[in-house]
């Protein structure tokens, strides 16, 4: 408690002098560019000390085994705040940063280059990583956006760990498919809200790919998180914004740089939806997220993100190269933990026929029918975690997608 007071003390005494050569006039985003540039003039010494009281937040997140850090910004209140097994709740200390102090730490932390695009677009998507000693290091996937005027940041930690392929629980006709021993081509979807773990399972897949194949692997991420060494793949980490302009830029360039899986980390708009259908149409096994709760969801948000008239092509053209659909949630344990639920959906003739025909809403009954190929809804994984006492029954409902479903599930477990 005393060690972090006088960090807090410390804070303080470095800030000042930063505040005190803005004009008192100064507000805005004319202030934020204003603050960036005699941050970026400071000495290096006193960058290196605004640095380790940031890294010292940061380390005390890995202490508390906290996937989440928050600061800055009048939603913080003056606290740094912690998510520590889904609960996000404020540290003891420090007790109070003004919101000059986050400010400055936060402009600190990034550099003049994206500073601009923070400015430019009022957000900003970034790695981050600190030292720990004994050639170790920690990686962050940061986001620093303004929160009335003010500098907030989120920071979420990047597992350094893999986890291994078998832990993902699939079954063998879903391994095949998302190996390129296997399947040369074809798309497959990773898809789940906000820190439901998609990062992680991809980087499973990806891993178990770079051990058995030989390949070659590009990943565009924005940001890039886990590093995968090379095994028996050459893998290629572009990060948007630093390495490449855009998701939809660095599909294209892939195609010259002799790759066998392309990693699209995210699909967020239709240009880059349209060219992942284009780049697995042309013969190569791709992967990519989206932010979608259900198999369902996912096909009907890549043809809702098209024009009218061009979704009969895309439809088509979706139906000839999706694979496979794994959409996921984190679902809190018994044990106090979060545990990993999943729908997936691999894509046969009747699948694809239900996407040719615009007859999506007959796919949730191929889900529930389709266990001899490893495909099982959302509800039906809920059902077994339940079961299988590792969840509560009001925690399967509250995950469930189709409640009606789910309590008729429910009502078939005797106790």
């Amino acid at each position: 408690m005393e060690a972090a007071t006088k960090k807090s003390e410390k804070l303080s005494e470095l800030v000042q002098p930063v505040i005190d050569q803005l004009p008192r006039t100064s507000r805005g985003i004319d202030r934020h560019v204003q603050l960036g540039n005699v941050v970026d003039n400071l000495g290096d010494d006193h960058r290196e000390s605004l640095s380790d009281i940031l890294d010292g937040y940061l380390k005390r997140m890995l202490k508390n085994d906290a996937s989440d850090i928050d600061l800055g910004g009048p939603g913080c209140d003056g606290r740094v705040w912690y998510r520590i097994y889904g609960d996000k709740k404020p540290a003891k200390v420090p007790v109070s940063l003004s919101l000059d102090e986050t400010n400055v730490l936060l402009h600190n932390a990034i550099l003049p280059s994206q500073r601009k695009k923070l400015i430019e677009d009022k957000n900003l998507d970034f790695s981050y990583s600190i030292e720990l000693g004994n050639g170790k290091q920690q990686r962050f996937r940061a986001d620093m956006y303004f929160d009335l005027e003010h500098l907030a940041l989120n920071m979420r930690k990047i597992d350094n760990t893999i986890r291994p392929f078998k832990n993902l629980n699939v079954h063998t006709e879903v391994a095949k498919a998302l190996s390129l021993k296997y399947y040369k081509y074809g798309l497959t979807l990773i898809t789940g809200i906000t820190g439901s773990g998609k990062s992680s399972t991809l980087d499973t897949i990806i891993d178990a790919n770079n051990r058995t194949v030989d390949s070659h692997i590009v990943i565009i991420a924005s940001p890039v998180e886990l590093i995968h060494t090379p095994i028996k793949s050459v893998v290629r980490h572009r990060e948007v914004g630093r390495d490449v302009e855009s998701f939809k830029e660095g599909a294209v360039q892939a195609l010259r740089q002799d790759p066998d899986i392309i990693v699209i980390g995210e699909l967020r708009d239709p240009e880059t939806i349209m060219t992942a259908l284009e780049i697995t149409d042309s013969g190569h096994k791709t992967f990519g997220t989206l932010h979608t709760s259900s198999a369902m969801e996912s096909i009907e948000r890549i043809l809702g993100e098209v024009p009218t008239e061009e979704q009969n092509r895309v439809r088509v053209r979706l139906a000839d190269v999706l694979t496979c659909v794994v959409s996921q949630k984190l679902v809190p344990s018994l044990d106090g933990k979060r545990v990993l639920a999943k729908e997936v959906l691999m894509v046969n003739a009747s699948v694809r026929a239900a996407i040719r025909n615009n007859n999506i809403s007959e796919i949730y009954q191929m889900l529930m029918e389709g266990s001899e190929k490893g495909m099982n809804t959302m509800e039906q994984d809920l059902k077994r975690l339940y079961t299988d006492g590792i969840i509560s029954k009001e925690n399967a409902l509250n995950h469930a997608n189709n409640k009606t479903k789910m309590v008729q599930l429910l009502s078939e477990v005797n106790y």
